[in-house]
C-alpha cells in the first residue's frame, strides 16, 4: 500500500458538533421569544450568528465564545426593547450555550471502522483540531482516538494556514503524499490548497456558515470531495493504485 499522511479534521468529519449548537441555539431562541414577544425567531438567531462570526474571526475557536455570544444577544434585545438586565436570566443564557461543551459527544457510525481500515492500510494519522485545548481534549479522551493519533494531535484556536503549516513542519512529510481531511472550506480546505497538499472536502449534513466560502485557488496537489468519511479508505486505495500505475 502506498503509504499516505492523513491531516484529520475532528468536528463534524469524525465526530457530531454542529448539531448540539443548532439544539441549543433553537432552545435560546425558544426561551428569547419568552421574554421578547415583538422579535421573531429568525431575527434572534440572526443576531446571534453575526455576534458569533465576529467574536470566532477576532479571538479564535475558543469554547467560551460560544455562550458569550449569546448573553450578548440577549443584551442586543434587552437594548433594542427596553428592557432591563436580568442576572438571573444572563446565567440561564449562559448556561444554554456552555450546556453545549458538558454533553457527550457522539463519533459518526462508522468512525473505528474507518480509523481501522486507515491504520491497516499503513497511513500516518494526525488529528488537527480547532479550539481550545481543554474542550477539545474532552473530547478526544471520550473517544478513545489517542488510540489512533497517539501524540501527533494539534489544537489550535485559530485553525488556518499558519497553523497547518506549523503542522506539517512538526511532521515532516512530503507534500506529495499528505491529505487534509475534513469538512470546512474555510479552515481545512483552503489552507490546504495554499499550502500545495492534497485535500479531501467531506461536506458535513449541517455546517456552520462560518466553514462555507468560494475558493478560486489553483490547487497543486489533488483536491477531491467524498460524500461520507467511510468512502475515504477505499478512495485512497484506488489512488495509489493509479498512482503506481501511472
Amino acid at each position: 500500500m502506498n503509504q499516505q499522511s492523513l491531516i484529520m479534521d475532528l468536528d463534524d468529519t469524525l465526530i457530531h458538533c454542529s448539531k448540539y449548537f443548532r439544539k441549543s441555539k433553537s432552545q435560546f431562541a425558544d426561551q428569547m421569544l419568552d421574554w421578547f414577544h415583538s422579535a421573531t425567531k429568525e431575527e434572534i438567531l440572526q443576531k446571534q450568528l453575526e455576534i458569533d462570526l465576529k467574536s470566532v474571526e477576532e479571538f479564535g475557536l475558543h469554547s467560551s465564545l460560544y455562550p458569550e455570544s449569546l448573553v450578548l444577544t440577549y443584551k442586543y434585545f434587552c437594548v433594542k426593547y427596553g428592557r432591563g438586565l436580568s442576572d438571573f436570566e444572563i446565567k440561564h443564557i449562559h448556561s444554554i450555550g456552555q450546556s453545549v461543551f458538558q454533553i457527550d459527544v457522539q463519533p459518526f457510525p462508522y468512525l473505528y471502522e474507518v480509523l481501522d481500515r486507515l491504520q491497516e492500510d499503513g497511513h500516518d494519522l494526525v488529528l488537527f483540531t480547532g479550539g481550545d485545548e481543554k474542550n477539545q481534549r474532552r473530547k478526544i479522551n471520550q473517544l478513545g482516538l489517542e488510540n489512533y493519533f497517539g501524540e501527533r494531535v494539534f489544537i489550535c484556536e485559530h485553525k488556518n494556514s499558519y497553523a497547518l503549516q506549523m503542522v506539517l513542519d512538526e511532521i515532516a512529510t512530503e507534500k506529495y503524499s499528505t491529505w487534509m481531511v475534513g469538512n470546512s472550506l474555510k479552515t481545512d480546505i483552503k489552507p490546504a490548497i495554499e499550502l500545495g497538499i492534497n485535500a479531501i472536502h467531506i461536506p458535513a449534513e449541517i455546517d456552520w456558515s462560518y466553514n462555507i466560502l468560494d475558493i478560486d485557488i489553483e490547487p497543486n496537489g489533488t483536491v477531491a470531495e467524498l460524500q461520507s468519511l467511510l468512502q475515504l479508505p477505499e478512495y485512497l486505495r484506488d489512488y495509489a493504485f493509479y498512482q503506481v500505475a501511472k
